[in-house]
């Protein structure tokens, strides 16, 4: 009996250790589906989950937790002024995006006091940010949540929006030309064919 009772204890202590990030993760899915039903009632097509933009709202929510939510709910909750994709270039990179990824993309933060799911969709159905829900050119979302904050960023199926880093030397290395690049590796090329 006690066997069965250490046991059982040994099952639980991985699921509370797990239980805030599934419950982040119910969060998160929970709230794509309130755009989504929200955007079906405008009969717009739903956004698809962006695992880029995931990867830049989390950054981002990391950065908000910083600052304290002031008020509970209402429009009041998000910030003053819309943050801007480019004041935040080591936030992109950490996510191997750049401006050019993401520049026609759209950053939602909001804050509520323990992320009550219904205010957290009021936040951004019943707010600015509802002209950017009611954008058909919206196709994706990224979301992330860290305290009382939840970032939704939208995406676009646009090069200049899909956050989907380019595969070029540009933007493996931004600081070198193509023929800062080549130069040196051609040099290399005649100097073996030499030997």
């Amino acid at each position: 009996m006690a066997s069965l009772y250490t046991h059982h204890l040994l099952l639980l202590f991985p699921i509370l250790l797990l239980s805030s990030q599934v419950k982040s993760i119910d969060e998160k899915e929970s709230l794509l589906q309130g755009l989504n039903t929200y955007r079906a009632s405008l009969n717009l097509t739903a956004l698809t989950k962006n695992s880029n933009g995931d990867c830049f709202a989390e950054e981002l929510a990391n950065q908000f937790k910083k600052q304290p939510c002031s008020n509970t709910t209402g429009a009041d909750t998000v910030l003053g002024t819309e943050p801007q994709l480019s004041t935040y270039p080591d936030l992109l990179a950490k996510c191997h995006l750049n401006i050019t990824d993401t520049r026609d993309g759209q950053i939602m933060p909001v804050c509520v006091p323990n992320l009550v799911p219904n205010l957290v969709l009021a936040n951004f159905t019943e707010t600015q940010y509802t002209q950017y829900l009611n954008d058909s050119s919206f196709t994706g979302a990224g979301i992330g949540s860290e305290g009382d904050w939840m970032v939704v960023v939208l995406s676009t199926n646009t090069v200049g929006g899909s956050f989907t880093p380019a595969q070029n030397t540009a933007y493996l290395f931004p600081s070198l030309g193509l023929a800062q690049i080549l130069v040196p590796v051609l040099l290399g090329f005649i100097l073996v064919l030499l030997r």
